[in-house]
């Protein structure tokens, strides 16, 4: 228990909503900073140790050569980007990175594939990876675009924890960055997953073009869910040459802390990521986020085809902020400090 209220037994925070109109969530969004911080601090204050982060490491399995257009994403086909398309990686290549991450700190291992959507010989394959990497005594974590129905159960009974799949904005201003799938396609894969038993990652882009109302409306989405995602990955745009997105304007810093604090609020027990992005933001800003509820970061040298933070950088900035790493692990549940 991490307030003097929860101390004494009294419960100041009501449970977690699933009915949020979109003029509330516009209205908390826009309140003044100062005041948006302490209402997500006392709330992840409420549910985590707020001097703890979850490391989790991702590795790129098979990059390149996916049919999509997401208008972001270096690994199209569509787009002249640099990045080769690759086989799929062998499971011991696999399990020597995951056995690397898990020296350098990381608790939860994902792994991320290019595809639009895994043929059932893929899934047998990543299945024999997430066992292995289950084996490591690493939380597992697996994005590999859009399930169809049994796929999610196999997946499950390898050992999976966590499976991510972003809506990445609003439904209204989806069809400005992608037109090769459906915003519902994302939802039926996420219903799926959540179906199989196994936890929800599930975030989503800012930088994009897109307004206010945009990101008010995708924490709409995943906040009026049934049940709420585990995992919430925050990025900001990385704008990459080559993609129709490259010259988009660098993300407000402001607009970033606004959208992690805002996430806390509405989701309160879920690990809210600082993921895409984190090369551009200054320990500032960074610092801010973790106030503003953010408790997970990708941990590593590379996030999928971009650099990330360098170990040493990262460590560097946690012991100046006094964070730790969390050492839960794969209990598939948010560290019980007050259950709602």
């Amino acid at each position: 228990m991490f307030t003097n209220a929860t101390a004494r037994g009294v419960d100041p925070f009501p449970a977690p909503r699933h009915d949020w109109s979109l003029a509330e969530i516009i209205a908390l969004y826009r309140q003044p900073l100062n005041d948006l911080l302490h209402r997500a601090q006392s709330a992840h204050r409420h549910c985590f140790d707020p001097n703890e982060i979850q490391l989790s490491t991702l590795l790129n399995i098979k990059s390149g050569g996916c049919p999509e257009d997401c208008a972001y994403c270096p690994q199209s086909v569509r787009y002249k980007t640099g990045v080769e398309s690759e086989e799929l990686m062998s499971c011991e290549q696999v399990l020597e990175q995951a056995q690397r991450a898990k020296a350098s700190g990381a608790s939860r291992f994902c792994m991320g594939a290019a595809w639009r959507s895994p043929k059932d010989k893929d899934i047998d394959k990543v299945a024999e990876m997430i066992a292995g990497v289950k084996h490591l005594g690493l939380e597992t974590c697996v994005t590999l675009g859009m399930l169809r129905p049994g796929q999610p159960e196999r997946l499950k009974h390898a050992g999976l924890d966590y499976y991510n799949h972003n809506l990445d904005t609003s439904e209204s201003f989806y069809g400005r960055i992608i037109s090769t799938r459906t915003y519902q396609d994302r939802l039926d894969t996420l219903q799926r997953v959540r179906a199989a038993g196994i936890n929800v990652c599930c975030g989503g882009i800012i930088g994009m073009g897109e307004s206010v109302d945009d990101r008010a409306a995708l924490l709409q989405t995943l906040a009026c869910l049934p049940q709420h995602p585990e995992s919430v990955p925050i990025n900001t745009l990385v704008r990459v040459t080559g993609t129709p997105l490259a010259g988009q304007q660098e993300t407000d810093p402001i607009e970033l802390v606004r959208t992690v604090a805002t996430a806390r609020i509405l989701m309160p027990r879920a690990y809210v990521r600082l993921s895409a992005g984190r090369t551009e933001m200054s320990d500032a800003t960074q610092a801010l986020c973790f106030y503003a509820g953010a408790n997970s970061i990708f941990y590593g040298e590379k996030l999928l085809t971009t650099d990330n933070p360098q170990f040493s950088k990262d460590q560097s900035l946690f012991e100046r902020l006094g964070l730790r790493a969390s050492t839960d692990i794969a209990s598939g549940e948010t560290p019980a400090v007050q259950n709602f």
